[in-house]
């Protein structure tokens, strides 16, 4: 599968690295050009290309956003129609400046990426993980212990789709619910934030 990357953070640049490994295509962006992205592309081999963010959303049969939340509208709306989207993103009011509707709760930060990518699939995923749990905890499927990711989003065949790359960089895939509401239940202070549980568990606290 060809699979853009828009933001080479942590979250970012480790699902690079797993995707890669996992066989699939992968085009890497950032707000600061191919050029800074040479050395990371060597790193992850021939199947990484440091490409424009413009150039990685198109590349994607599914793209990545996992940039600052306060980025969220440099992200290219006309490439991405009809693709399907994965939101990596939380809400930090001390990194991002303060957002009115999310400190009042009248949405999620996931529904403003939407709502910005209004012919996009979105789905809101890998935001609920350390970094280094994404890079280093990755088990095959069915092995004991298997840590959970959940994911939500309104487009039931994209959850299908992202639910399969979770399943191959090596974790269970839950799915929480829709943007709305599934999304509230895996943001920054709930018990399914940075859990590091199995599926059993993660079901468990969202049920509490």
């Amino acid at each position: 599968m060809n699979i853009g990357i828009i933001g080479t953070g942590k979250i970012g640049g480790t699902l690079a690295g797993k995707l890669v490994a996992a066989g699939h295509d992968v085009g890497i962006a950032n707000a600061h050009g191919p050029r800074s992205l040479d050395e990371k592309a060597r790193e992850l081999g021939l199947h990484a290309c440091p490409m424009t963010v413009d150039e990685a959303a198109r590349h994607g049969d599914v793209v990545i956003v996992s940039i600052p939340l306060g980025d969220y509208r440099s992200v290219p709306p006309e490439p991405l129609r009809g693709k399907i989207v994965v939101d990596t993103e939380n809400y930090y009011p001390q990194r991002d400046g303060h957002f009115a509707e999310l400190d009042e709760d009248r949405t999620t930060s996931t529904e403003l990426l939407r709502d910005h990518l209004p012919d996009a699939r979105v789905v809101k995923s890998f935001n609920a993980v350390r970094w280094d749990t994404l890079r280093d905890a990755g088990k095959p499927s069915g092995e004991a212990g298997r840590i959970a990711m959940p994911l939500a989003g309104d487009d039931t065949e994209a959850k299908r789709i992202v639910a399969g790359l979770i399943d191959q960089i090596g974790f269970d895939p839950v799915d929480v619910g829709d943007l709305a509401h599934g999304g509230r239940r895996i943001q920054p202070g709930t018990p399914a934030y940075v859990a590091h549980v199995d599926a059993e568990e993660m079901r468990r606290r969202l049920a509490a």
